[in-house]
C-alpha cells in the first residue's frame, strides 16, 4: 500500500447458512440475526462505513432473496454495496466465497468473515497498520480453544494460522479481517484459484491460503489490543454479541456513535 493510499472496498463473505445457531437459522442465514435494531449483516456494514469503507461487496448463499431485501432497503447513503451469489454454499466452505468474489480483488481491500462482529474502531486499527502485503488483524487471550482460529506471530510476522496448530505452537487468534494490497492481493487471488483446482478445494477455509503465502514471508499480523469483538458462530456467541450492540446502540442514541467500543477490561 503506497504512502497517502486508503483502501476503500471489503469483501465480506456471508454465504453460509449457519447450522450451529439453528432454529434460529432455519429460515434465514446466520448474517440476517437480529440484534440491539440491525442485523449482523447491518452492524458490520455500518463499521466499515464508519471507518472509510465506501464500497462493499457481500457474498451471499443461502437466504439470497432476504439478503437482498436488507441491502434494498439499506440503499446506497452509507456505502455502495455490491452483491455475488455463491451458487455453492451448501458444498464448499468460505474458500468458495472468496473465489466467487475474485473479480472483486482487482484493487486493495479488506475481507471480513460473515460472522465477525466488529466496532468501526477496530477496522480503523487494520486500516492504520504498518504497510504490508497482507495484513491479518489478531488477538491474544489467556485460553484458546478448539474452534479458535490459531495463529503463530513473531513480532509483526505471521508465521502460521491454522485451527489445527498444536498447543506451543501458536500465540494468538486470527479474528476473521485482514488487508490485501498491491503484491498481496494478486498473490492471495492466484493462491486461491490454484487451491480451488484441487480435489479438496471446496472443503477448505480461505485462510489456509494465507497460511501457505505466510512461508513467504508477505503476511504480517497486527495485533488489536483491548478493542472488543466477538464471533458469532454458537448460541453463547450471540449472547456475547446482542450485550456488544447493545452498548453500541446506547452510544448512537447519547449521540457518541456505535464506534469506538469501548476496551474490554
Amino acid at each position: 500500500m503506497a504512502a497517502g493510499e486508503q483502501v476503500d472496498r471489503a469483501i465480506i463473505l456471508s454465504a453460509g447458512k449457519g447450522s450451529r445457531l439453528l432454529p434460529l437459522t432455519a429460515d434465514r442465514p446466520k448474517c440476517l440475526i437480529e440484534m440491539s435494531g440491525r442485523t449482523l449483516l447491518e452492524w458490520q456494514l455500518d463499521s466499515l462505513f464508519a471507518a472509510g469503507i465506501s464500497e462493499m461487496v457481500v457474498v451471499a448463499g443461502f437466504g439470497l432473496q432476504a439478503v437482498e431485501n436488507v441491502l434494498a432497503r439499506r440503499g446506497s447513503r452509507r456505502g455502495r454495496v455490491a452483491l455475488i451469489f455463491n451458487p455453492f454454499y451448501h458444498v464448499a466452505d468460505n474458500l468458495g466465497s472468496a473465489w466467487m468474489a475474485r473479480s472483486a480483488m482487482d484493487r486493495d481491500f479488506l475481507l471480513l468473515n460473515g460472522d465477525t462482529l466488529i466496532p468501526p474502531a477496530l477496522v480503523e486499527r487494520l486500516l492504520a497498520a504498518a504497510p504490508a502485503p497482507i495484513t491479518l488483524a489478531v488477538d491474544t487471550k489467556e485460553h484458546y480453544d478448539a474452534d479458535d482460529m490459531k495463529a503463530l506471530c513473531e513480532g509483526d510476522r505471521l508465521v502460521r494460522v491454522d485451527k489445527g496448530l498444536a498447543a506451543g505452537n501458536y500465540n494468538a487468534e486470527a479474528i476473521g479481517l485482514a488487508r490485501f494490497t498491491g503484491e498481496g492481493r494478486t498473490a492471495f487471488r492466484k493462491t486461491v484459484e490454484q487451491m480451488m483446482r484441487t480435489p479438496e478445494g471446496t472443503a477448505q477455509f480461505y485462510l489456509r491460503a494465507i497460511d501457505r503465502l505466510a512461508d513467504t514471508g508477505i503476511v504480517h499480523a497486527a495485533q488489536i489490543g483491548a478493542l472488543e469483538w466477538t464471533e458469532v458462530d454458537y448460541p453463547a456467541d450471540l449472547k456475547i454479541a446482542r450485550r456488544l450492540t447493545g452498548r453500541w446502540a446506547a452510544a448512537c442514541l447519547t449521540g457518541s456513535g456505535p464506534v469506538q467500543a469501548e476496551p474490554t477490561s
